[in-house]
């Protein structure tokens, strides 16, 4: 990044005390810390936190997806091993850390990747394959639904899958007695409890205006389609029961522990918050849970989270609406294809180094290749990535192909290259946010951004910024991603559940929203902004305008490359 005034406008505020580490061993001994664990696309993440939002230890496990009869999904048994791989390491970092053993925790949440399809019998047995968010079969029972409700549902909504399951006549559905997410199962088998957190429920089914429920008038409408008349259940009998942030979700019980923990060393006992997608951890993780804020994860999926000020003009298939983790209403911009094939390229670039006797640590590589990208041409010289691991339905692509396109006369450089690979990165999201800001008038103050790609400072928020021509701010904790969310959380349940009154925390009805009134407590909202970002370092970049004036030059060109990206995925098997 130059030094010149065309450099975009940059902010800081200061960095929070950390807590000692006798401080940090003590509450870990003394069973106060609080416990986060993602179940991400690629890696099963555990944050382990203070009450203020510190991270004491972290661990992680790495793991993929399988594409099994056309059906991208994780076995059960995987998620099992994963959640347990994930806890030992975390465990093995408190120990090597803090010299202690991990034996109790003050609170416990569990996330992973929102919607998708798990089918229960009555004994809890798992009905079929989980179906995850990347399966896009789905086009007809959505449509379907889309004009029963008057409102977009998408291919990967959990409903979708169920009422495709049933127009298919799938063998399991007369068997089913719940249906429920990732994150909704794991919180079972640890707590117990079937329910769901809000935020992850609206990627279920839609949720009522007073963001606390399913809605009632769209569960009558599902009831009243010719499709489902023959199935021996009622939806409301079979999906999960919802809850706002900070509510009663059950206790870590002694099986739960058991599962987690098969040393027997952790106890039972903590208090459980309510089970969330990713999209509302990373919404809390970046502080994006009020009007006029939003967020962006970047993963191996991407989305846009954009809290909403009012209703839109009407359905659009670009966006889903969902809520915060305290239920208020949301705009999200999903795409299925992120960070991957833009990983993939630097892995090649990592094993060449290795080839000629020089190897890279990978965050060195990461931060030299994103460093040559700043350099590039501000429209990419002309050449343009598609990262198409799989379907994308933001730009029409039922099947992807990763494709690296060059126009007429375009200059691969390796700026270029890098530069493109970048674009290409948020490149469908960019699509998804101009209906939202630019169609539908969505005002945004500034957006947050976190994910490993904005660990390396600077070079993929000022892309992003330019995007969408929009500030974007990465916080200090921008790397630690989902399970970080989900600790706080975590935390903040167990703040409303300590004698209440005494510990002057509650949830309110009026989701998301700070209460000053009589007897009123801090929300959700209130206790991210007074303890937990209160100091944190917080960096914010403007857009650059001859660098949103090149991403715009780039954005058109790839959409007009669309149809070749389509042919791809028709032509190469």
């Amino acid at each position: 990044m130059s030094d010149d005034a065309s450099t975009p406008a940059q902010t800081t505020v200061p960095a929070h005390d950390t807590a000692t580490s006798n401080d940090a061993a003590e509450q870990i001994r003394a069973g106060r810390a609080h416990l986060g664990i993602e179940l991400g696309s690629t890696r099963i993440k555990a944050a382990l936190i203070d009450d203020s939002g510190t991270v004491l230890a972290s661990g992680s496990h790495s793991w993929e997806n399988e594409l099994v009869e056309d059906n991208w999904t994780y076995s059960l048994d995987a998620v099992r091993d994963g959640i347990r791989s994930c806890y030992a390491d975390l465990a093995r970092a408190v120990r090597e850390g803090h010299d202690v053993e991990l034996t109790a925790l003050a609170s416990i949440g569990v996330s992973a990747m929102m919607h998708g399809y798990l089918p229960l019998d009555a004994d809890g047995q798992q009905l079929a394959p989980f179906r995850t968010w990347r399966n896009t079969y789905t086009t007809e029972a959505a449509a379907l639904l889309s004009r029963t409700f008057d409102l977009n549902i998408p291919l990967r909504w959990s409903i979708s899958h169920l009422l495709h399951a049933v127009m298919q006549g799938e063998e399991h559905v007369e068997r089913i007695a719940a249906i429920t997410t990732l994150a909704g199962y794991v919180h079972e088998q640890l707590t117990g409890r079937r329910v769901l957190g809000v935020g992850d429920a609206s990627g279920m089914f839609p949720i009522a205006a007073s963001g606390d429920r399913y809605d009632p008038e769209l569960l009558e409408r599902f009831a009243g389609l010719e499709q489902v008349q023959g199935v021996p259940w009622s939806l409301p009998e079979i999906l999960p029961e919802v809850l706002l942030a900070g509510q009663d979700a059950g206790t870590l019980t002694a099986e739960g522990a058991a599962l987690l923990d098969p040393s027997g060393a952790l106890q039972p006992g903590a208090v459980a918050a309510a089970p969330e997608g990713d999209a509302g951890t990373g919404m809390v993780a970046t502080h994006a849970i009020d009007p006029r804020t939003g967020n962006v994860s970047a993963g191996t999926s991407a989305f846009a989270m954009v809290v909403l000020e009012g209703a839109l003009s009407g359905p659009r298939e670009e966006i889903d609406l969902v809520t915060t983790p305290a239920g208020a209403p949301v705009a999200m911009i999903h795409t299925n294809n992120g960070t991957g094939d833009l990983d993939a390229w630097i892995g090649m670039f990592s094993r060449f180094a290795e080839l000629i006797g020089r190897p890279v640590e990978p965050a060195e590589l990461y931060r030299t290749l994103f460093d040559a990208g700043s350099q590039g041409e501000p429209d990419a010289g002309g050449v343009l990535s598609f990262n198409y691991l799989s379907g994308e339905h933001q730009t029409g692509v039922p099947s992807g192909r990763p494709l690296l396109v060059r126009e007429q006369g375009a200059s691969l450089t390796l700026e270029n290259f890098m530069r493109a690979q970048l674009y290409g990165a948020f490149g469908a999201l960019a699509v998804g946010m101009k209906v939202l800001l630019e169609e539908e008038g969505v005002d945004l103050d500034v957006i947050f951004a976190h994910g490993g790609i904005f660990t390396t400072a600077g070079i993929a928020q000022q892309v992003l910024a330019d995007a969408l021509n929009t500030p974007v701010a990465v916080g200090e904790s921008a790397g630690e991603g989902g399970a970080w969310g989900m600790a706080l959380l975590a935390a903040f349940t167990a703040r409303t559940s300590q004698e209440g009154a005494a510990q002057n925390y509650a949830v309110q009805s009026s989701a998301g929203q700070s209460s000053d009134s009589p007897g009123g407590a801090p929300s959700l909202s209130a206790f991210l902004t007074d303890v937990v970002f209160r100091d944190q370092a917080q960096t914010t970049l403007d857009p650059d305008p001859a660098g949103a004036a090149g991403h715009a030059r780039w954005l058109a060109s790839y959409r007009e490359g669309l149809p070749v990206e389509r042919l791809a995925g028709e032509t190469l098997r």
